[in-house]
């Protein structure tokens, strides 16, 4: 290889990673907003150990199931270059051959997990986008009766330039992601700089002992601890429009310690001043940054919706090869990366459904409850899908795959059980449309199967 070539190598990599920070990680990466708030929204005490213990809870999240688990594990399981939850069912379809019972249990997790997701592809552009516009009352309370047509607007054009292309796309958001994390690092430090001992938080035991103390009430904190990993799902699912090494080099290199900076300086904010519960995240930034903030955290909760968008195409592209789906128009939006792709009628059926949610719902608040019980429900069939992989396909001797497998799951587990909680008062939303899609499914392809069937007894006849 020449040094030309390696140079211009280098320069693609270097454009992949920033355009998987503008794209892939605006879930993920907006959480820092309300996370740490919605634990101590239920009354929860704000001191010392309990910071430290919450904050504790969310480094171990971030580094077991979105790191250790997605980036550095089931990453490693692409087919042809996908990702995402249809990726993993057929390698561990692959690995299944010798057993049908189990190679139809395979196929029903696999749909069930890609049905849940495009819940979460719903859900995820409807609260980011309304709570970012929400934020407009801050700045001008007499806009409030603006809020919904501003949201609309806002999303509309969302959806309108999904046509360019995820690279395309990825290039316009990235330098504002950029900025975004930088800035999440920034306010982070200044603030850990203040209280240093916050740091301590990366002690496990921290986590174990706020669990133990508060008992119920701590499982129940778990359900809002799990909106600092909402969007891990997307790093997989987009990993055909990025590659696996940009996404890595992403997350590792720059997302995670910055995420990781926002939250321990927010920890260390509320131990010197636990008035600050009311918005930690803004009281971070000092008095003169907080118009320019609030601009930059609304463009960035926007560009958050474009991570489940984009794995949403993603998903749909393999369920159509894989003929779990009718055939629909698809678009490869780049020369260089194959798995770019555009999907209009699953954009177009996606910003129907966000429409109906945000005009049903109407404000963030509202919507609150209906997230995180795709996102673990999700993450529940990937670990299984995962062990089966590792298991039967790349062959991993029968203790590790069950270390991973207990690791994970009873993490998943512990997460999808505490916002089944939520059930009531909104989770039934993202099941409700995971079930009519599961259904769509199954029905097309049984109606294959038997057309298949009364095909191949017409073409006996015909030879007879």
């Amino acid at each position: 290889m020449t040094a030309n070539s390696e140079n211009h190598s280098k320069q693609q990599m270097t454009g992949l990673v920033l355009g998987a920070i503008g794209v892939v990680f605006g879930d993920i990466g907006t959480s820092p907003l309300y996370a740490l708030k919605e634990v101590f929204h239920g009354g929860l005490l704000i001191d010392n150990d309990h910071v430290l213990g919450v904050l504790s809870l969310i480094f171990w999240s971030l580094t077991l199931v979105v790191t250790i688990k997605y980036a550095i594990f089931i990453m490693r399981a692409d087919n042809k270059g996908e990702g995402g939850i249809m990726a993993l069912m057929t390698l561990a379809l692959h690995g299944s051959h010798d057993n049908p019972a189990r190679m139809k249990w395979i196929v029903i997790l696999g749909l069930l997990g890609a049905t849940l997701f495009y819940g979460d592809s719903i859900i995820t552009p409807a609260i980011s986008v309304l709570s970012a516009v929400e934020g407009l009352q801050v700045i001008a309370p007499q806009l409030e009766s603006y809020v919904l047509p501003i949201t609309i607007a806002v999303l509309s054009v969302l959806f309108i330039v999904q046509a360019r292309g995820t690279g395309a796309v990825g290039k316009i958001f990235a330098p504002v992601m950029c900025l975004w994390f930088i800035v999440l690092a920034v306010m982070g430090v200044v603030n850990i700089l203040h209280n240093p001992s916050v740091l301590m938080a990366v002690n496990p035991y921290y986590a174990v002992h706020i669990l133990w103390e508060l008992g119920f009430k701590g499982f129940l904190i778990m359900g809002a601890v799990v909106l600092a990993i909402t969007g891990a799902e997307a790093l997989y699912a987009d990993m055909g429009h990025f590659g696996l090494k940009p996404i890595r080099y992403a997350w590792l290199g720059f997302v995670f310690p910055a995420l990781l900076l926002n939250y321990f300086g927010q920890g260390a904010l509320l131990i010197a001043h636990p008035e600050a519960i009311q918005n930690p995240f803004y009281l971070l930034a000092p008095e003169w940054a907080l118009y320019p903030l609030l601009i930059l955290s609304t463009f960035a909760t926007v560009i958050a919706s474009q991570a489940v968008i984009s794995g949403a195409f993603s998903v749909t592209r393999q369920a159509i090869q894989l003929g779990y789906c009718p055939r629909m128009d698809i678009f490869h939006t780049s020369g260089d990366e194959m798995g770019q792709v555009y999907v209009p009628a699953i954009n177009w059926m996606l910003m129907f459904s966000v429409f109906v949610l945000v005009l049903s719902f109407r404000s963030s608040s509202a919507l609150a409850s209906a997230y995180g019980i795709a996102v673990t429900g999700t993450m529940i069939i990937d670990t299984v899908l995962a062990f089966i992989v590792i298991r039967k396909l790349w062959k991993w001797n029968k203790p590790t795959s069950l270390l991973f497998l207990l690791t994970f799951l009873v993490v998943d587990i512990l997460f999808f059980s505490s916002n089944s909680l939520k059930i009531p008062t909104g989770g039934w939303l993202p099941l409700a449309v995971a079930t009519v899609i599961f259904l769509i499914i199954t029905t097309w392809m049984k109606g294959r199967e038997l057309l298949m069937v009364h095909q191949d007894d017409k073409r006996v006849l015909f030879e007879e």
